[in-house]
């Protein structure tokens, strides 16, 4: 009888250990299940060893200006998977953004690379115009994402035909929960020649990207928007704030809202250029992802991920983005960007 007693209290206490086990992995879970992480990161000229027909990628091959190779390729694969895998504490970021791929098989070699492998990242890309051959891309985990459809959407600039630029690319999913988001990645032209002068360009990217909104909330008000990009322009210039009418959070009536403004208005930025920081690369999201039910905008704002490893330091001790060339010299960094990200909360 006594032996019985014991078998029966050694079960019992098995099943409540088990019970308790569970009890507390289940927050966990549950969290994980509650929170995504979105990012976005302008990876600096990401070009494969292979002299491409009709793009002008001379210089990143072996033979090159650059004298690129796989060892340094293989190393920016290494630091760009390093900087994504560190952006979310604990887990992978659920969708990232990327700029600056030359083509679709960069980026696979990127999600197959360190921590990355992990994540089980798909790959979207679309070739775009842009003569140097770089492109946009979404990366995304397919356990938390799926997608319903995805097109590139082209920059045109009336008036001129010659100039090509990156194709804007629309990505819509739906995450776990059935909540449908709808994503545009962008990186619209530079500042090469000047602000004000090439200003018109980025203006007319942004009116382009404002007749896909227009259309799609004409369809349904609610619908969830993340427009993530380097825009080449900052949260108050003409292009961002009175165009696409992207606003500030604390702008109750503004129906985009720029999550980057908060860390803008502190003089931070993702760009160094001589010295001054610029918010170049932007997080844009609808007002519903802010005060509606379902996924919630954590904090009401946006972030700029860097760690020291990233960074440079000046002559004056400024700090910069550590790119991987200065000019025709090898520098090692991994972009003269920093990545920026938003967490959702459900």
């Amino acid at each position: 009888m006594r032996e019985r007693t014991i078998h029966f209290l050694n079960h019992a206490l098995f099943f409540v250990a088990v019970l308790l086990f569970l009890g507390a992995c289940a927050p966990w879970k549950n969290a994980a299940r509650r929170n995504m992480t979105v990012a976005f990161y302008n990876v600096e000229n990401l070009f494969d060893l292979e002299d491409e027909s009709g793009k002008n990628d001379d210089e990143f091959t072996p033979d090159g200006d650059k004298n690129w190779d796989r060892t340094k390729y293989r190393k920016k694969l290494a630091d760009i998977s390093r900087v994504i895998s560190g952006i979310n504490e604990g887990d992978l970021p659920e969708i990232v953004g990327l700029c600056e791929v030359e083509n679709e098989s960069v980026v696979t070699d990127l999600v197959q690379t360190g921590l990355l492998a992990n994540g089980n990242y798909q790959v979207i890309h679309f070739e775009s115009p842009d003569f140097r051959g770089i492109d946009c891309a979404v990366v995304y985990r397919p356990d938390e994402f799926r997608v319903l459809d995805y097109v590139a959407v082209p920059v045109y600039f009336e008036g001129s035909t010659d100039f090509k630029t990156r194709d804007i690319l629309y990505v819509k999913g739906r995450t776990r929960n059935r909540e449908e988001l709808h994503l545009f990645v962008n990186h619209w032209p530079s500042r090469i020649g000047g602000v004000e002068k090439t200003e018109p360009k980025r203006v007319a990217a942004a009116r382009i990207l404002k007749e896909k909104i227009d259309s799609l909330m004409e369809a349904d008000n609610r619908a969830r928007i993340i427009i993530l990009g380097d825009m080449n322009d900052e949260p108050d210039n003409r292009s961002l704030q009175e165009v696409l009418g992207a606003k500030a959070p604390s702008d109750a009536n503004a129906m985009l809202v720029n999550l980057m403004f908060p860390e803008d208005e502190k003089g931070k930025g993702t760009y160094n250029y001589r010295g001054t920081w610029n918010m170049l690369d932007n997080v844009i999201v609808s007002r519903n992802l802010l005060d509606e039910k379902g996924f919630r905008c954590m904090e009401q704002q946006g972030h700029i991920f860097h760690e020291e490893w990233m960074e440079d330091v000046g002559r004056e001790g400024d700090i910069f983005p550590r790119r991987t060339y200065k000019g025709p010299n090898y520098n090692g960094g991994v972009s003269d960007h920093f990545p920026v990200y938003f967490r959702l909360r459900r």
